[in-house]
């Protein structure tokens, strides 16, 4: 594959992540906001402290999403590592978005229902930058990469992934190499079958 069809394929994989984590995220946001709002209204709880109670309502529902769709195919040898870290986190990025809530509210006096909402949502814009780069860094780690036998030829550090081997880092002549999903068989178990065809 050339070095512009790789960076292409690497874009375009970051591009559906992109799109799925938005997606999730936008859940959440409906679920955070629509929370916040509900106590505000309904209940006395102090404007910071509700906005972080439904924080944290929304992170229990984005992190359903992450897991089981949009990094569905991510690691998941180590569970109790990864909520770890997906709590750490997402604690970091309350704290962040809290913390613009908390400046409009107590330092410059901004509470008033619309003013909350719109302080809530930049800080959770702001906090959403810091999730994604911390997730798809440290929480849902892409798998190593591996050798697949297709034909034949091994191809070196090929990324299994959405029905796609990606030969990116190989220097490989030829078209790229596509294996439906699931991963391929075992190397040995596709050698075997192309030793098989020749005879």
């Amino acid at each position: 594959m050339s070095e512009r069809g790789a960076l292409r394929a690497r874009l375009d994989l970051l591009a559906r992540e992109v799109a799925k984590f938005g997606v999730v995220g936008a859940v959440g946001l409906v679920v955070n906001i629509g929370v916040s709002n509900l106590l505000w209204r309904y209940t006395d709880i102090p404007t910071v402290r509700a906005g972080l109670m439904a924080t944290f309502v929304a992170i229990l529902c984005n992190y359903v999403g992450f897991r089981y769709w949009t990094y569905r195919d991510r690691d998941k040898s180590g569970r109790t590592r990864e909520l770890t870290l997906f709590l750490l986190f997402s604690a970091v990025g309350a704290v962040i978005e809290t913390g613009v809530l908390y400046a409009a509210t107590y330092g410059f006096g901004w509470n008033t229902p619309v003013q909350s909402n719109v302080f809530k949502i930049l800080g959770i814009g702001i906090a959403t930058m810091f999730r994604f780069w911390s997730y798809r860094t440290w929480v849902f780690r892409a798998l190593p990469d591996k050798d697949v036998v297709v034909n034949d030829v091994v191809v070196k550090g090929a990324v299994v992934q959405d029905s796609v081997v990606s030969a990116e880092d190989a220097a490989l002549p030829g078209p790229a190499v596509s294996v439906p999903a699931p991963a391929p068989a075992p190397a040995a178990a596709v050698r075997v079958e192309a030793d098989s065809a020749r005879r």
